[in-house]
């Protein structure tokens, strides 16, 4: 997805992991995922560079798709879809 199809997205959570050093944003988007109804989209905010590399492999073991991130002013926004 782009930019600006992302930044439309209508997301059913939003985890505000800002702040949290690795693995902190990775396990809250663990948790949070389980509240996340099947094809719906889950927000994950972060400050932590490492999460841009952490979430898009767990998204893909879990068989779930990530969607893209945005760089937003010191932070990033990641989405992932619940596809399963």
């Amino acid at each position: 997805m782009n930019q600006d199809e992302l930044k439309s997205l209508k997301t059913e959570k939003v985890v505000d992991a800002r702040g949290m050093a690795c693995p902190g944003p990775l396990l809250e988007a663990k948790k949070a995922i389980t509240g996340v109804v099947v094809g719906a989209v889950m927000e994950v905010l972060s400050s932590d560079e490492g999460t841009n590399n952490d979430i898009p492999l767990w998204a893909k073991k879990m068989q779930y798709e990530f969607l893209g991130v945005i760089e937003d002013a010191g932070f990033w926004r990641l989405f992932v879809k619940k596809s399963k």
